[in-house]
């Protein structure tokens, strides 16, 4: 009835990490030749291979997603540029505008990772969603009217919803969950880097006002859309797509070894084993009802309400405080820079001791300190300007890991490609729900003191620290419930199949703390 147990396969002990079960040299299933290989894959090897994937991988996502991160969000620094007094924008259609983009943000999130899915060369994909979107950025700076610009925002929306889940979920199939935090966490560093980088560009390019007979704020459209476009070609030939097309850069042992990690992640790995590309009823359900997707909703909403609602206002907020529109630009510089090296240090701890949990928890409670700071101290700005500055810099040391965390999580206990692929769709898709949220809550009537805003994020901080502790807290009785079968009862009481149907329910699947 069930198949024999692999002869290296181990048993649980109660104490052991709850991630232990990932690192690679479970077998889980795999055959005793392709375990052994993995066992006796040279230590240096690995490491020299894992380089190799870093350097030829990464910086492209990072490239990639510095772009998307400068061309979601200039829209903040051509606003103080004059962009809504030339187009004649009034009331809350600013904030409309901003938030159009949300909406097919949002929708388009599953469906374009259940997509790259089936894609067997991602950088032909990605090239294309982002070439759309650079051609849109473009023809940004033509645009007339509040209904022309909404119109931009909503195809922008439509192209750049792709981007962040297809590049977790290409992360995810070239890394083992305790390695993806930190690769998560440099992406997502690009943002932080990003929101420097834009102040800094946008100060740059808002010189070129009245040349050519364009406003400035149209020239950062115009010449961050051309950029975009440029990088978009680069990516369909940089890219890199999967180890077994990769043989340009690896021979064929670092194809095995990288493929065979991969496997080995699973609970079991029969000897017929198929890559599972369906996406059925079934599938759709059983993310439904899981408990681990809706929590970690909460905990990405701890960071996307309030982040998304800063990027958008920051430069304003900070002008509130006394600067010129241009000192404004400048000043955002340090709260990026610093969430950007917080992001990056959290991941490697909390990849170094294979625990989520605390390096989620941390930066959430400095977030909420912050926002508390802000609340109590921004009704009287002008005489606060240090330590409200201050806490805009707390709130981006807070804000900016959560979200690697967030998802390497995610990645961690989600074994099934086909699953991951849409989980990290639906968690991507969630949490820029936030991001129309963050859209509404910082109203121009209410600067400088800003109470719904700073409110808002406050409260969505402390809801996904409750999140967080109480995902903590099920994966370990989940973990102490699977450790009372020892791997030899579990595989007399199941098939190979019911193993391979149950996924991260397996009685040898633990859960990543």
């Amino acid at each position: 009835m069930a198949s024999q147990s692999p002869p290296i396969e181990r048993e649980f002990s109660r104490d052991e990490k709850s991630t232990m079960m990932h690192n690679e040299h479970s077998s889980n299933g795999l055959s005793h030749d392709d375990a052994e290989f993995l066992r006796l894959f040279p230590e240096e090897r690995k490491k020299a291979v894992i380089r190799k994937v870093d350097w030829r991988l990464i910086p492209m996502l990072v490239l990639l997603y510095l772009i998307a991160y400068l061309d979601k969000t200039n829209i903040g620094n051509a606003k103080i540029e004059g962009m809504t007094d030339d187009l004649h924008l009034k009331g809350i259609e600013y904030n409309i505008v901003t938030a159009i983009f949300f909406i097919p943000f949002v929708l388009c999130e599953v469906p374009s990772n259940m997509i790259l899915h089936r894609f067997k060369r991602p950088s032909w994909y990605m090239g294309g969603i982002v070439f759309c979107w650079g051609v849109i950025m473009t023809l940004t700076a033509l645009v007339q009217n509040y209904a022309g610009l909404l119109a931009i925002r909503f195809l922008l929306g439509i192209f750049e919803a792709g981007f962040l889940p297809g590049a977790i979920l290409i992360i995810s199939n070239w890394y083992l969950p305790n390695e993806t935090q930190t690769r998560i966490a440099i992406l997502y560093t690009s943002a932080a880097t990003g929101g420097a980088f834009s102040g800094l560009l946008a100060f740059a390019i808002a010189k070129m006002d009245g040349m050519a007979g364009m406003e400035g704020w149209r020239w950062i459209f115009l010449i961050e859309g051309l950029f975009t476009v440029i990088v978009a070609i680069m990516c369909v030939f940089l890219l890199c797509d999967s180890p077994a097309l990769s043989t340009r850069w690896l021979d064929a042992d670092e194809i095995k070894y990288l493929e065979l990690r991969q496997l080995s992640r699973r609970s079991t790995v029969p000897s017929d084993y198929k890559e599972n590309d369906h996406f059925n009823l079934r599938l759709f359900k059983d993310i439904f009802y899981d408990y681990k997707i809706w929590l970690l909703f909460f905990a990405n909403w701890s960071n996307a309400v309030p982040n998304y609602a800063m990027k958008f206002t920051m430069p304003t907020i900070l002008r509130g405080m006394g600067y010129t529109s241009s000192d404004a630009q400048l000043m955002t510089i340090p709260p990026y820079a610093i969430g950007a090296i917080s992001a990056y240090a959290f991941a490697i701890f909390a990849d170094k001791y294979s625990w989520r949990a605390p390096f989620i928890l941390g930066p959430q409670c400095c977030l909420v300190v912050a926002f508390i700071i802000l609340f109590v101290k921004s009704s009287n700005i002008e005489e606060n300007i240090a330590v409200c500055y201050f806490a805009v810099c707390l709130a981006c040391f807070g804000m900016y890991p959560i979200l690697p965390g967030v998802n390497a999580w995610n990645v961690a206990n989600t074994p099934d490609p086909a699953k991951r692929s849409v989980n990290i769709g639906i968690l991507v898709c969630v949490g820029n729900i936030g991001g129309l949220i963050g859209s509404y809550i910082y109203l121009e009537r209410e600067a400088p003191r800003y109470p719904v805003g700073y409110g808002t994020s406050l409260a969505f901080g402390l809801a996904g620290i409750v999140a967080v502790l109480l995902l903590e807290t099920l994966l370990k009785r989940g973990n102490a419930k699977k450790a009372k079968m020892t791997p030899e009862e579990i595989r007399q009481k199941y098939s190979e199949d019911d193993l391979i149907r149950m996924g991260e329910k397996s009685p040898l699947f633990k859960y990543a703390l």
